[in-house]
């Protein structure tokens, strides 16, 4: 590292933990011009945490929110040259600070996905028309064969709460947050539907199933797979369902 290099980073240390000290040939008067940065910066990022995670600030409260986003912004500090990123890692940073609320953590993955899902490219969703064109001539390898390449900013999680209920609870400024444990775990999965994020719930093997394609899978895999959980029988139903809905809420981008 060359001496310009190793200098910025020192600054950058002290600049983010002010308990670090000065690098030995700055003075009080550097101190007190790093601590009116530091307050800028911490300020501006604190700000981008707040206007990203609104529901999550609400879920929480203000004085818990601002200890979390400093610590996050001190443990993961941004890299990137846009404030819009400045919440990478802070569904993993709740996730350490409220081990025993697990909606914390799930709530604030959900509104950065649905975050990042608006700033994605666009992408035009095939549709259940499209898409029955496209396979009208297939003979069964080829459905087996089949895969799917997906919207631009589609993400998906395990969760063990109903977000839907809690994400509307919290729309307001007042009233309880709806936390609701959920009997069995859910795959909840967020896209952008023209220019609005929005997010459904379907079952843990609909997501895996989902994962597994996202990740470049085939069909034929992903209904073996149903076969395995489910039975022949209902696999085959659910997989077809499944398919439907993908293609119905506007998932599907194009054959892959």
């Amino acid at each position: 590292m060359n001496t310009l290099a190793r200098r910025q980073a020192e600054i950058m240390a002290s600049l983010l933990d002010e308990e670090r000290p000065l690098p030995a040939d700055l003075g009080p008067r550097h101190e007190a011009g790093l601590e009116i940065y530091r307050n800028n910066y911490r300020t501006a990022l604190v700000e981008a945490l707040r206007s990203t995670f609104e529901r999550t600030q609400r879920l929480v409260g203000e004085d818990s929110f601002a200890r979390a986003a400093a610590h996050h912004l001190i443990t993961s500090p941004p890299s990137s040259w846009t404030l819009d990123l400045a919440g990478r890692g802070f569904a993993d940073t709740c996730a350490d600070l409220f081990p025993r609320d697990r909606e914390v953590a799930e709530l604030a993955w959900l509104e950065w996905a649905m975050h990042l899902s608006f700033v994605a490219r666009d992408g035009s969703p095939m549709g259940l028309a499209g898409f029955g064109q496209a396979t009208a001539g297939f003979d069964p390898e080829e459905w087996e064969r089949l895969a799917l390449r997906f919207v631009p900013g589609i993400a998906l999680r395990t969760v063990h709460h109903d977000l839907k209920t809690l994400w509307s609870s919290l729309a307001g400024g007042e009233g309880e947050a709806g936390i609701v444990p959920l009997d069995t775990p859910a795959t909840v999965i967020v896209w952008r539907e023209a220019e609005r994020p929005v997010f459904m719930a379907v079952t843990r093997g609909e997501g895996d199933a989902l994962a597994a394609m996202i990740a470049g899978g085939s069909y034929g895999e992903a209904c073996a797979a149903m076969v395995e959980a489910l039975g022949h029988e209902q696999a085959v139903e659910t997989a077809g369902a499944m398919l439907g809905r993908w293609l119905g809420e506007g998932l599907v981008e194009r054959l892959a």
